[in-house]
This record gives C-alpha cells, structure tokens and sequence, in this order.
C-alpha cells in the first residue's frame, strides 16, 4: 500500500529529527528521552537510590534515563499497557495500572518502599478529533494523579505530560490542593507543534489513604 502525503511528511520530520539521531547515538530507545534529561538537568527530580514508578514507559526512553541516575541501589518499577524490552535493574508490570490485578503487582514491586517520584509520559492514540483526544488525555492524567495520592511519601514528586485545553485548568487545581509546588515545563526536545507540556509537582502533601491493593479496590 502506497504512502500517503501526510505519512512521508512524518516519516521525513522524524528522520531530519536531530533528537531522533541522538537516541540512535546516544543508545536511548526514544527521542522522550532527553525530555526527561532537560527536566532533570534543571529540577534534579531524579537522585541515587530513589525509588520511582514510571507510568506508560514503552518503549523504555524515560526508564533508560531514570534507571541510570537512581544506581543500584534505587528501584524503578515501570508500567504499561504495550509491552517493553527489559532494562537492566527496572522492573515492568504490563497491563492497564488502573486494574485492581495491575495495581497490586505494582504495591508488590514497590515492597513497602516509599516512592520518591512518579512519572509519566502517557498519551492516548490521537484520532484527529481534538475534543475527543483532549479528553482521553486528561482521563490519563486523572488516573495518574490518583495513582500518585495512593503511593507518593509525603514530599514526593510528580512529573506528568499534559495537554492545555478542556480540563486542565480544573486538574491544575487538584494538584495544586495536594502538593506544595505546581511548575509548568516545556523541553526544547518538544516539537514546537505539539500542545504538550510537562507539570511537575513538588512536596506531595499526603493524604489519609492506606498504600494497599484494598484501599483500591475499595474506592
């Protein structure tokens, strides 16, 4: 089947990336990547012996990153519905985090350690309907954040990609109600084009909830 016009326009765009030949050279499995490294070179969310969940991780790009700043002696518990080649010291869960099933083998990975950090670089298939994809996008970061609330220690982080439009004002406010600090990044590694941006929330204020597959499932 003949490519179409807009295909060999995506194809040239992502081969003239000049981050898409840096993963190549640099070994990362995704141009996401170095979204990631300008975020921590400016904000230093990552640190040795961390422990960290990173939501929506395939192919692995931000698992890469992350795993080679927390060491041997942190923890990097990744999650995703697609599957995802393994990484040396990262442990992936696949399946939908949402289900019960799901969420129990990631409070089972993390092992009554407290996490540090949650990230997430989720987005949902696009159809070209922007309503309708900003609002599967602001679904994932709905269920992000209430992912975050059930396994953050007090003071932890969260790093979540989100798009502006119908939503984001009204999810800003939640997160501003559970962490102390509320900033808005935008990597030079994002095509210009794109709407996202990435909300980096520091110093999770902590919440009554017991970290446990029950508390789940019984909400």
């Amino acid at each position: 089947m003949a490519r179409s016009k807009t295909s060999h326009r995506w194809l040239k765009e992502h081969f003239d990336d000049p981050y898409v030949k840096m993963a190549q050279r640099d070994g990362y499995r995704s141009r996401a990547s170095y979204k990631l490294l300008e975020v921590q070179e400016k904000d230093r969310i990552l640190r040795p012996g961390m422990t960290v969940v990173d939501l929506g991780a395939a192919p692995g790009g931000w698992s890469q990153v992350a795993s080679r700043v927390l060491g041997d002696k942190g923890r990097l518990i990744a999650s995703d519905i697609l599957e995802m080649d393994s990484i040396a010291d990262v442990t992936f869960i696949q399946g939908d985090f949402t289900d019960d099933a799901v969420f129990a083998q990631i409070l089972q990975a993390i092992d009554g350690h407290p996490v540090d950090l949650v990230i997430s670089d989720m987005a949902p298939n696009m159809s070209g309907v922007r309503a309708a994809d900003q609002a599967r996008a602001m679904y994932l970061c709905e269920l992000a954040l209430d992912l975050s609330a059930r396994v953050l220690r007090p003071g932890g982080d969260f790093l979540i990609k989100i798009f502006q439009g119908e939503g984001f004002d009204t999810y800003l406010k939640q997160v501003r109600e559970r962490f102390e600090k509320v900033q808005m990044r935008k990597p030079l590694s994002s095509r210009d084009r794109s709407r996202e941006q990435y909300l980096l929330a520091r110093g999770f204020r902590g919440n009554d909830m017991d970290m446990d597959a029950e508390a789940f499932q019984g909400s």
